[in-house]
């Protein structure tokens, strides 16, 4: 699957991955080395993640229903916890860097395709 921000026309991802299940959310990016360029993990039903037992920090950029960016952050590491954000419905779980390099901002709009 691709991620798209609407706002800019920019591919965010172009080999994005959907964690619908409760044995995928949990497992999220567990057991990985790293998340490359053009990788993301999609997890549903989600508006904060942990990053316990992970070996890599990561950007992780969460949205509403309506695919509207409602939280940014930015190169968590490992052992961390991110804020929790409310009206998140989805996080996108992207390699370190992609929120600046993507020029991803709050309020503009996705879309996975």
């Amino acid at each position: 699957m691709t991620i798209v921000n609407l706002s800019t026309q920019r591919v965010i991802a172009n080999r994005a991955v959907l964690a619908d299940t409760p044995f995928s959310r949990m497992k999220g990016l567990l057991g990985r080395a790293a998340l490359h360029d053009g990788e993301a993990l999609v997890i549903t039903q989600c508006y904060s993640i942990h990053m316990f037992f992970m070996r890599f920090a990561i950007d992780v950029v969460f949205v509403d229903r309506e695919w509207c960016v409602v939280g940014l952050v930015r190169a968590i590491k490992p052992f961390a916890v991110s804020p929790v954000f409310w009206r998140s419905a989805t996080a996108i779980e992207l390699p370190a860097g992609t929120i600046d390099l993507a020029g991803i901002e709050l309020a503009q709009n996705l879309s996975l395709k």
